[in-house]
């Protein structure tokens, strides 16, 4: 084996070009990269995997009102399963799509406690008890581009009831761990989720297969954006009421909770015992605040990874807690992971400024993996898809303009995109074992056609060489720093494969 040391010098001695040196360093780096071997078992299988997406707040509100080229450049973005003309992907390919239903900030006269009027939302139902259908168009533009493009499933969100039914008169609470809501105003409440999902299905033709009533019930939501906490109780209460209430207006929707603010708060106290063990308060049939057997309850429970992720031993510590106590619990009961952005506060990467690169994609394509592999998510939503901030929040940025304005995509978008374009719903997660103590990270997936899907994250800064235990050819899909999920020659699956330094590679094998 050379010696690199010497390999650089005899090149430089022999007045080699640039290009000769570049190649014969990268020959280097793959001669004397150790082969993982990779075995993949596709009799072995886990959780079903139902979509991957990512939710309209708030930016969809203005962009939907945008010129129709600009706006559907967006859409096509997030959910086009269409190609380019060298056959790479147009859009990642989502297959949910989150509709926040406002809870009427933008509407109300008065202090909001929102300083950003972006992230205010306006609301169907309006103080005098009438709906105004007219409302929140833009995001509604955004639903019928999707439904266009092929999205199968849909989730009507709420982060705060209408203003107009509050304790206070804003969408965001005084403080304390209840809900911002009159308990009398509760069936209200719930009648007004029930008008929404009727007249979206009417109007749009988009029935929501499932309803989010309550978000992040565990943070005390005192401005900044829309939002309230619940106890437990409440969030039980609720649901008692909405279940019923979708079950008699004969509607499938299902409901969906409880959006933890942080995974550990499912399994543990968190910062309230009131709002914290919500797997065993909501699904043990022995808990008081057991809803598994209301109408129209959805079996699984939601949350979010944020705060969780500060190292790779922490991030899997807290998620196989959070599968062990749904195996006490009910070992039937899914998880799923509804929100994640880059936040300030998890220990390594700061949500501040904005970064089209590499480095966040691949901070996120880890979470992504520990995720699906650890805690058996069947989905995994992004939170902003679209986002006017100098931030770690979006998947498609924009100028922060009402009328119109330029598009970035970012490396982040594309790296999602290696999972939700060829990951499909109804999947299934399948066994892969490597054969020593590597940083590469891969999952695979058996889709509902017979396809296999191999998702390879290298976050090395050195070419890794795999060899699968798969015959055949497979289509090869790179994010990289100059590629984003561009189509690849196809690769042989008989000899070792290359995933490049920083890269994340989807392999199709047909």
């Amino acid at each position: 084996m050379k010696n690199l040391f010497y390999l650089i010098i005899m090149l430089l001695v022999f007045n080699t070009t640039k290009a000769q040196i570049k190649t014969e360093l990268i020959n280097y780096k793959q001669a004397t990269s150790q082969t993982i071997k990779v075995d993949i078992n596709t009799e072995v299988e886990y959780q079903t995997i139902h979509n991957f997406g990512a939710s309209d707040a708030w930016s969809c509100q203005h962009v939907g009102n945008w010129p129709d080229k600009q706006k559907n450049k967006v859409a096509d973005l997030l959910f086009s399963l269409d190609e380019k003309a060298d056959g790479s992907p147009k859009g990642i390919g989502l297959s949910c799509w989150r509709f926040n239903i406002g809870g009427g900030s933008a509407d109300q006269k008065g202090e909001t406690k929102i300083g950003d009027p972006w992230r205010r939302s306006e609301c169907f139902l309006q103080e005098d008890g009438s709906y105004n259908w007219q409302k929140q168009a833009g995001q509604r533009w955004f639903l019928q581009a999707a439904k266009k493009r092929g999205v199968p499933d849909f989730i009507g969100f709420v982060n705060s009831p209408p203003v107009w039914l509050t304790k206070n008169g804003r969408a965001n609470s005084d403080g304390g761990n209840s809900v911002n809501l009159p308990l009398e105003n509760i069936p209200k409440f719930s009648q007004f989720l029930v008008d929404v999902t009727e007249n979206i299905y009417k109007n749009e033709g988009i029935l929501f297969d499932y309803l989010s009533p309550v978000n992040e019930p565990q943070w005390d939501w005192k401005g900044g954006q829309e939002g309230t906490p619940w106890t437990n109780n409440e969030v039980a209460n609720l649901c008692r009421i909405l279940g019923n209430n979708l079950k008699n207006a004969g509607l499938s929707t299902q409901l969906e909770i409880a959006e933890a603010g942080k995974l550990t708060h499912l399994f543990d106290r968190g910062n309230d015992s009131k709002r914290g063990f919500q797997i065993r308060e909501f699904f043990s049939p022995e808990s008081e605040n057991y809803i598994g057997n209301v109408p129209n309850m959805a079996h699984k429970i939601s949350g979010h990874s944020y705060f969780t992720v500060k190292s790779d031993s922490t991030m899997n510590l807290v998620r196989s807690k959070l599968n062990d106590e749904i195996q006490r619990v009910d070992p039937t009961l899914e998880f799923w992971m509804s929100e994640y952005c880059i936040l300030g506060g998890n220990g390594v990467l700061k949500g501040g400024e904005r970064d089209l690169g590499m480095e966040t994609a691949l901070f996120v394509a880890n979470i992504i993996h520990s995720d699906l592999t650890v805690a058996n998510s069947s989905v995994w939503h992004w939170w902003i898809a679209v986002s006017p901030y100098n931030y770690k929040d979006g998947l498609v940025y924009i100028d922060k303009s009402e009328t119109g304005g330029n598009i970035y995509e970012s490396k982040l978008l594309w790296t999602l995109g290696n999972y939700s374009r060829f990951i499909r719903p109804g999947a299934k997660r399948i066994e892969v074992e490597i054969n020593d103590d590597t940083d590469v990270k891969i999952s695979a997936y058996k889709n509902t056609n017979g396809e296999l899907v191999v998702v390879c994250l290298n976050q090395k800064n050195q070419i890794q060489n795999i060899q699968l235990n798969l015959p055949g050819e497979a289509f090869r899909y790179e994010t990289s720093e100059n590629k984003s999920l561009s189509v690849m020659e196809r690769a042989s699956l008989d000899k070792p494969i290359s995933l490049p330094e920083k890269s994340i590679t989807t392999f199709v094998i047909q």
